[in-house]
């Protein structure tokens, strides 16, 4: 892997806030509908089972994602709000994204209990249709410190999540912050992998699909599946 490095960081927090309401809706039937309107958040992803040590994938932009305002993000991560020590928001994530006018850029976001979110743009000028390989993975040796890899290369430090060991559950998932508006994204997720705590070993993502307002998951097989939200989608401008 490669050595770690700060990107650029800005203000501004996309996180997981809606899971633990997405999760609980997905155990009583009422997730996974997606429905068509537009109510300020659009969901479109699949959360593990059980709880990972790392998740990763190929993230593709299939079209330009229209943003007119607030952001949207395709991602991979762990944790959530209430779900660090003593009830904390305590979460990391990593993905592409675009907020509002801005350009397509990969970052992370990490976002420790009592503390503000942080959100690092690690790289600019991504394109519609290049594929890019997102993991964040907990080490081996060292429970509850984690890092984040962009095409193989780490871009983090180690970073500490405490309480983390053994108790999150991977998502990989793209989101739509639209303050009503209705963004339209589409990102496929290819070779969706999770890692069990503790384990060297990759296997392939088993979750169930949450989705919000607009979101949708398609073209799910063994591999990965494609995230959309808002309007009728355009015909992609690439992927498969």
């Amino acid at each position: 892997m490669g050595r770690g490095h700060h990107g650029k960081e800005v203000r501004w927090s996309c996180g997981p806030s809606h899971l633990q309401l997405l999760w609980s809706l997905a155990i009583l039937g009422f997730a996974g509908n997606g429905r068509a309107a537009c109510d300020g958040y659009t969901y479109a992803g699949i959360m593990s089972v059980t709880p990972q040590a790392g998740v990763s994938a190929t993230i593709t932009p299939l079209d330009v994602p229209s943003v007119p305002v607030g952001h949207v993000v395709a991602w991979v991560g762990v944790g959530g709000e209430g779900l660090g020590p003593g009830m904390s928001d305590e979460w990391l994530q990593a993905g592409i994204g675009v907020i509002g006018a801005g350009e397509l850029a990969a970052y992370y976001e990490l976002v420790l209990p009592g503390a503000e979110p942080r959100y690092v743009i690690v790289r600019t000028h991504l394109a519609v249709g290049r594929s890019y390989r997102i993991a964040v993975g907990e080490s081996r040796i060292r429970p509850e410190w984690w890092a984040v890899w962009l095409d193989r290369a780490r871009v983090t430090p180690w970073m500490h999540l405490r309480a983390s060991h053994g108790a999150w559950r991977g998502v990989a998932t793209a989101e739509a912050s639209n303050d009503g508006a209705c963004s339209r994204f589409a990102f496929r997720f290819a070779n969706v992998l999770t890692r069990a705590p503790r384990s060297a070993g990759w296997n392939g993502l088993s979750g169930t699909a949450l989705t919000w307002y607009g979101g949708r998951v398609v073209n799910r097989d063994e591999s990965g599946f494609v995230a959309a939200g808002g309007s009728t989608l355009r015909k992609p401008t690439a992927g498969r």
